[in-house]
Formats: structure tokens, sequence, C-alpha cells
């Protein structure tokens, strides 16, 4: 059984609980996500081991760490034998580590889903093996593929690796057909396959997380509505500003392609919303997701505790949305204007009614462009937390 928001969707006795206070949970991946993950679960009682190559890595710094490469098999067998259960932080772990790992030990999430959204043909796929739209695409795989696919589904479209590449790395957008060519040579030329996308004419883009536990049971957070600049997510706003009904068929969608998948721990799904309604999924993350961080404090339930309840079969927790919110990115660039401002009354956010909930990650070095740490806003209405970041000025070149 399965449902959307905070309906139950177990029923009976659970299975696969793996309870808190006797249990090690293995992540694979120290970075930011694996931090917030394990202070969540630290505060209920869960202990963890982080499995990443760079020393004091984020996660690291809040958990025991082993220092290795993600395909080192055997620091993955080390993992497994410290810990009863293994999931993982970003999509990008090696999948056959982490086939060895679902071998070896216990990976409720498996390696299936990472083989799936590590490639984009295979994800969309599996996207459409769901019922769900997504933007019209085709494979290429030469020269002539490359012209026919840009007459075929129009400019402007998308060239994108099928592998690799976050963040508009690995994509080029070609608005004439004269562009094609050249975007082909020089994508092809990193060896990776390829797709090109048709560019849908959107209003906004909204993502979804969506929890499904062990036990099959589903629930869905509200809408973020995202603003990207240059390419990285600048700042997520809750309740999206989008009607109520597109609000809830993003949520059904959402859950219909954690259940075809099969999907165990967080799935956040990005979408389009396009000018007559329609909503078209962009791409999936199998992880707690930056869009998903305004739950930490705006929602009764964070992701990162969702997350942790779904893999230890834990019943999920209430998705209600407590208070507005509005989530900024704190790039390299913001770092330090952001923590001086701690240390003085905050006279904007008095001014305004906003209770900033500032989170750094604890990364060695920042370098502009590069995912420091974020605010959330918390607010009587998203356009006051909007208000606050641009009255700041911390974020004045990056503000779109």
């Amino acid at each position: 059984m399965s449902s959307t928001g905070n309906q139950s969707g177990i029923a009976g006795e659970l299975k696969n609980v793996l309870l808190p206070g006797k249990t090690t949970i293995g992540i694979l991946g120290g970075g930011q996500l694996g931090r917030m993950m394990t202070l969540a679960g630290t505060a209920m009682g869960y202990r963890f081991v982080t499995l990443d190559p760079a020393a004091d890595a984020p996660c690291g710094q809040v958990a025991r760490q082993i220092e290795a490469g993600y395909d080192d098999a055997k620091a993955a067998l080390e993992l497994a034998r410290q810990c009863d259960v293994i999931t993982y932080e970003f999509e990008n772990v090696d999948a056959e580590v982490a086939g060895l790992l679902e071998r070896e030990s216990y990976v409720p999430q498996g390696s299936a889903l990472l083989y799936t959204t590590q490639h984009r043909l295979r994800e969309k796929r599996a996207i459409e093996a769901a019922g769900v739209r997504v933007a019209p695409y085709r494979e290429i795989t030469s020269v002539d593929t490359m012209l026919a696919a840009v007459s075929e589904l129009g400019v402007p479209c998308v060239l994108k690796t099928v592998t690799g590449g976050y963040d508009g790395k690995g994509q080029r957008v070609i608005r004439e057909a004269s562009q094609a060519v050249a975007a082909y040579e020089e994508l092809a030329a990193t060896g990776a396959e390829l797709v090109l996308e048709q560019f849908i004419k959107f209003e906004c883009e909204i993502s979804v997380v969506v929890a499904r536990s062990t036990n099959g049971e589903i629930k869905t957070f509200p809408p973020a509505e995202n603003i990207h600049v240059n390419n990285i997510l600048h700042a997520s706003i809750v309740p999206a500003r989008v009607a109520a009904d597109i609000q809830i068929e993003a949520q059904k969608l959402a859950a219909a392609v954690a259940e075809s998948m099969k999907a165990v721990g967080l799935l956040a799904v990005e979408l389009f919303v396009a000018a007559d309604g329609r909503l078209y999924v962009n791409e999936l993350a199998p992880r707690p997701h930056n869009s998903g961080h305004y739950t930490m404090e705006a929602c009764a339930t964070s992701q990162f505790e969702q997350h942790i309840r779904a893999i230890c079969g834990l019943p999920l927790g209430d998705t209600s949305l407590l208070s507005p919110v509005v989530m900024v990115n704190v790039l390299g660039e913001h770092l330090e204007g952001i923590i001086a401002r701690t240390g003085q009354p905050d006279a904007e956010a008095i001014e305004l009614g906003v209770i900033p909930k500032l989170h750094i990650y604890g990364k060695t070095e920042a370098k502009t462009g590069r995912k420091m740490g974020h605010v959330n806003l918390l607010c009587q209405d998203v356009e006051e937390g909007l208000q606050w970041i641009e009255q700041t000025n911390l974020w004045r070149n990056t503000n779109s």
C-alpha cells in the first residue's frame, strides 16, 4: 500500500525494523548530506560510520570515518563489517562497490536504483514506465543522429552527457540548429554517451522529496519552488507559488515514480511546470536533496530523519509544513558575510518578522560557487523571506 502526504500507507506488523540504540548506519559519502543525516539520526539514537576519501570530510566531523576511495572494495567491506545497514548520500557512488555491499551487507536502497539514476537514458525510461511524462528526448550516437534529433525536436534543445554532470555541467543549450555539430563534438569528446532533450518552456521548476520505506509506506513533502542562478540552486520557496492542484499532482507523480521504481529511502523528483500547467519530470536524485533542506525547521519531520526512518523500517514521520519558508544556499562567496552576521542583531530579520536558521557544512575550503551551507528563513509569508535575502545584500551578485 502507498500514500502521499501524511496518510499512513502501512498496516499491521512492521518488518525489517532496525531500532535506535542498537543500530550503526554506514554512509557511502562524507559530504554535507551525510553530515545532516548523521546529526538527525544521532539525535534519534543511531550511530554512524562514513566512507569518504577526503580527510576531515563534513560527515567525518560528526561520525567515525573510513578514509578511502569509493571504489576501494576492501574499505567498503570494512564499512560493512562495522555497520548494520548501509546507505549513500550521493548517486555517483561506484555501482560495483554498491553491488558488492548489497551482497555482503544490508543495503535497503539496493544498487538497482543507483544503476538507473546514474544514467539519464535509463532514468527517463524508468520514469516513463511509471506513467509519468518527461520532456521528449533522443539518444545521440553520431553527428547524423544529432542532426536528425535537432530537426525532430526543434530548437532550443539541450544536449547532455548521459552520466555525470550536475549544476549545469556536461550540458550545452542549442539555440540555433547551426550550433548542433559543435555542441555534439564538444561533449562527444568526453567519451560519454549523450542525450538530446527538447527544451520545455516552463513557468517554474518545482521539486518533491518523497520517501518510501522498506515496508512500502510512502509519504511526500510539500513541493518546493526552485530558483537557479548560473545553473546552481539559489533558493527554494515553500509553499511553492503554483496552484494547489499542481502541487497535489506533483506529489502524486513523485509517489508513482517511487512506487514504480521500488525506491527505498528518499527520492527527489524535479519537475518543470509548463505554461499550460502540465508537469514534466526533469531528473531524479535517490537521496536527500538540496531543495529539501527547508524541511529541517519548517516541517514536522526533516528529510534527513525521514530517510533514516525509511531505511530502518520505522513508520514514516509526519510531513506537515509548520511554517512558510525560503531556503537560500550559502556559496563560497557568501560564507564570510553570513558568518559575520551571526555575531550581531539581525535588523532585517527583526523588521520583516523572519527567523533565519543557519547551517554550515564544515567544508575545508570555501570556493566561489561551492555550496558551503544554507539558511532556512521561517516567515509568515514567503515574500518576507525573499525580501530578507535581497536586503542583506550578501546575494546581490547572484539574485535572479
